[in-house]
This record gives structure tokens, C-alpha cells and sequence, in this order.
């Protein structure tokens, strides 16, 4: 059937109202949940803990000599300003962002069925997909004021705590402040994607129980969960689809050639985090009867029970898949990394030394790398892997040396080193003004996409 163009105006003039009013819904949704969220006590004292706990780090670091070695950009903490903001990040990944997501969007919906005040929301002319809408808007501001609050306070801190110093990076190679300080702020936008999702599970489980509880405390059960699933196995498949393992897509980009294939993995594999909660939460809440008792009718035990168990046996299922597919932890690829790594820091460490430095600033080493025991599959992670580096010595005195390291590979593809003292030296190096000697411990991390 054909339309005049005076009747297709005429319902485009009808249609503008409409598409006004539910902007203006949402909108009004958005500024109450806004407004919800800054009054409460919760919200008010993660601010502050955002704050304040890059500020109380950095003086703890400035205190004492020991420094957290077993992260990444840990041993730089007294070096370089820039490490601290990626530690931070490195913890937060592991427990902080989770528990984050929980007390914000935990009991955004629980609250509602808790104080029966859904008919009461509902009538102030607002539809329930004003409010769903207004409600994740809500969570995700929130979510990601909060995040930027500690990733400018912990950047702040690092600079004036330690200085905007040069930071070694994760193949050995010197990174200047101007570099430093954009890889910082794209390595937290990149975790922000994980973040949002896990805000995301938070908003489902608030709407599928109605328990402000599960939701606050289930992101970071999930969270630890799905961390420890990443950990157990080598294989690809379960690793890959852990919403946690898309916190450490950001080390690429601190590696001399840098890679982005996790970061497109982690971004795929958060959006459809994201997609499939609020979808699944949006249909739950679409469907709910608020017209009975105050609050709704609450699900009794037998539901629950069933979610749990389900739950229990997909986690014990994910667990024996843990080491199906392909590895991407192999000898050939560490060897390239830890050759190329360990090439750049003993230039490093002639320079910090004050000695001569080769022309072509190159060494001709090689690495061989083997896990321990035996074995006959070099592959893997694991904390058992060796690696011997083979050292030509230029003329006038050609020689060949050879340095063992040991070796612990993570399934993300990091490493850490420690070799002998013997022949690599003390933590410290002797008359370089305490500098820390780059080869007596080294962290780097290869791709594993």
C-alpha cells in the first residue's frame, strides 16, 4: 500500500513525540539511579578507596626495599613511576574489578524487590525498559568513573611518588615517558571492556534472584572461579572464553613488537559477556508479574538449588575440558621471546654500567628451552621450563658462554626468569647508583594468539 508524502510526514511527525518521550524516560531513569548510587554509603567509600589506596601503595613502596617481584613491572616499582598504575591494574584484574562490579550493580534490582517499591517505580511514567535501560546506564557510569578515578589516582601517585622515569618493558627495550604514559591509559581502556561485562553479570544476577547479596558477592566468586580455570589447564578453548583472562590483554602492548590479538579476543569475548547478561536479564525482568504482593512473588529453594548444581557441574566440566585444543605455550616461541629479551637487557645492563655497548647494539645469543625432567611434550605452562643461553663473546677475545635460566610460564604466555648469581650478579648492581641489575630477575610475555 503507497502513502502521500503528507501521510509519511504526518507519521514521522507522530513517531518524533514518541522517540522524544522514551530518550526523556530513560533519561529521568538515568539521573534517579545516578542519584541512588551517590547517596549511598557503598559507592562513597569504593570513591575513596580508589583514591587513596595508589597513594597509601606508593608510600608503602617508598618505605621498604622489597618490591612486589612477582607481578608484572613489580621489580620496577622503585625505578619508574609507570610501573605502579600497571601493577594496580595487574591486582585489580585479578580481585579488585569484580568485587568493584558486585557493590555497584549487585543490588541495583535486588533493591527494588527487597523494599517492594517496583509498582511505585514503574508508575512514574516510566516503562520498565526506561528503567532497565536507566538502571545499566547507572551501573556502567558508575562502574567506569570508578575505574578512571584509580587508574588517574595510581598514574598521579607513581609520578610524583617515584618520577616519570623510563620503563623497561616486557622484551627488555627502554620505553621513553611520552610512550609510557600513553600505553599506561590504553592498557586501563582496555581493561575497561571486561569490566563493563562483569558489570553486565552483575546486573543478571541482581534481576535473576533478587538478592542483593548474590549479586553483590557473585561477581567476584565468578571472578575467582573463572581466574582459576585459566590456570589449571594449557589448553586454548577454556582459557580463551574466561571473562577474567580478558584482564591481560593490555601486556602486548609492552612487548617490542607489540601484538593486539588478545585485545581483539578480549573485546569479542566481553561483548558477548555483556550481550547474552543484559539480554538474558532484560527478558527475566520483561516477563516478572510486579502486581501480586509487594516485591513479587520470591522464588522458593528448589530454583536456587537447581542453579547451583548446575553451576557446580559446569565448572567441574570446564575443569577436565581445561586442557583440550592446542597450546600456545611452546619451546620455539619462548625461545624467541627470552633470546630477544635477554639481548636488550644485557645491553642495558652494560649501559647501566658504564661499559662499551657494540656498535649494532645486537648480540649474537641463542636460547635452547626444555621443561624440566625430561619430559617429551616441551610445551606447556608451568614453573619447571630451563632455558640455556648460548653467549658468543666478540674479538678480540672470542669465547662462548653459556647462562642457565629457570624458568616460570604463565598460560597467558608471561614469563619470569632467575638466574645464577654466579654469573649474572646481585640484585643490585655495584657502583650504578643502586640501579637494579635487569638480568638477575626479568619478566616478559610472547603472543600467544
Amino acid at each position: 500500500m503507497a502513502y502521500s508524502a503528507s501521510e509519511r510526514g504526518l507519521a514521522e511527525t507522530s513517531a518524533a513525540p514518541r522517540r522524544h518521550a522514551r530518550f526523556a524516560g530513560v533519561g529521568r531513569s538515568w539521573r534517579v539511579e545516578m542519584a541512588k548510587l551517590i547517596s549511598q554509603l557503598p559507592l562513597r567509600i569504593l570513591a575513596v578507596a580508589c583514591l587513596l589506596a595508589p597513594i597509601v601503595f606508593v608510600v608503602v613502596i617508598n618505605s621498604q626495599s622489597a618490591v612486589p617481584a612477582d607481578t608484572l613491572f613489580g621489580r620496577w616499582v622503585h625505578a619508574s613511576g609507570f610501573a605502579i598504575p600497571l601493577v594496580v591494574l595487574g591486582f585489580a584484574g585479578s580481585w579488585g574489578f569484580p568485587v568493584l562490579t558486585g557493590v555497584v550493580a549487585g543490588d541495583m534490582f535486588a533493591s527494588e524487590d527487597r523494599h517492594g517499591t517496583w509498582k511505585t517505580l514503574l508508575s512514574r511514567s516510566c516503562s520498565r525498559s526506561d528503567v532497565f535501560v536507566g538502571k545499566v546506564l547507572a551501573a556502567a557510569t558508575s562502574v567506569a568513573v570508578l575505574v578512571l578515578l584509580l587508574c588517574v589516582s595510581s598514574l598521579v601517585a607513581g609520578v610524583i611518588g617515584v618520577g616519570a622515569h623510563r620503563l623497561v618493558g616486557l622484551s627488555g627495550t627502554l620505553l621513553s615517558p611520552g610512550r609510557c604514559l600513553g600505553l599506561v591509559l590504553a592498557s586501563w581502556a582496555i581493561a575497561l571492556m571486561p569490566v563493563l561485562a562483569f558489570t553486565s553479570l552483575a546486573l543478571l544476577l541482581s534481576v535473576a534472584t533478587r538478592s542483593g547479596i548474590v549479586g553483590v558477592l557473585g561477581p567476584p566468586v565468578i571472578g575467582t572461579v573463572m581466574l582459576l580455570l585459566s590456570l589449571v589447564g594449557g589448553g586454548e578453548i577454556v582459557r580463551t572464553i574466561m571473562l577474567a583472562t580478558a584482564f591481560d590483554a593490555w601486556h602486548g602492548l609492552f612487548t617490542e613488537q607489540a601484538y593486539l590479538g588478545p585485545v581483539v579476543e578480549a573485546a569479542v569475548v566481553s561483548a558477548v559477556y555483556a550481550f547474552v547478561c543484559l539480554a538474558v536479564a532484560w527478558r527475566i525482568l520483561r516477563r516478572r508479574d510486579f502486581a501480586g504482593v509487594p516485591g513479587g512473588a520470591r522464588p522458593g529453594w528448589a530454583l536456587p538449588t537447581r542453579a547451583v548444581a548446575a553451576s557446580a557441574a559446569a565448572v567441574a566440566l570446564l575443569a577436565v575440558l581445561a586442557n583440550v585444543g592446542p597450546t600456545a605455550i611452546t619451546s620455539k616461541r619462548l625461545e624467541a621471546a627470552i633470546n630477544t629479551t635477554f639481548d636488550n637487557l644485557t645491553i642495558l645492563q652494560q649501559e647501566l654500567l658504564g661499559r662499551a655497548v657494540p656498535a649494532n647494539r645486537s648480540l649474537s645469543s641463542g636460547a635452547n628451552c626444555r621443561r624440566h625432567g625430561g619430559g617429551t611434550s616441551n610445551s606447556g605452562p608451568g614453573d619447571d621450563w630451563v632455558c640455556t643461553i648460548t653467549i658468543v663473546v666478540p674479538p678480540p677475545r672470542p669465547d662462548t658462554i653459556e647462562v642457565t635460566y629457570d624458568v616460570r610460564v604463565r598460560p597467558n604466555g608471561c614469563y619470569t626468569t632467575e638466574g645464577p648469581p654466579s654469573f649474572i650478579g646481585q640484585r643490585v648492581l655495584p657502583g650504578a647508583h643502586g640501579a637494579l641489575n635487569p638480568l638477575f630477575q626479568f619478566d616478559g610475555c610472547f603472543n600467544t594468539t
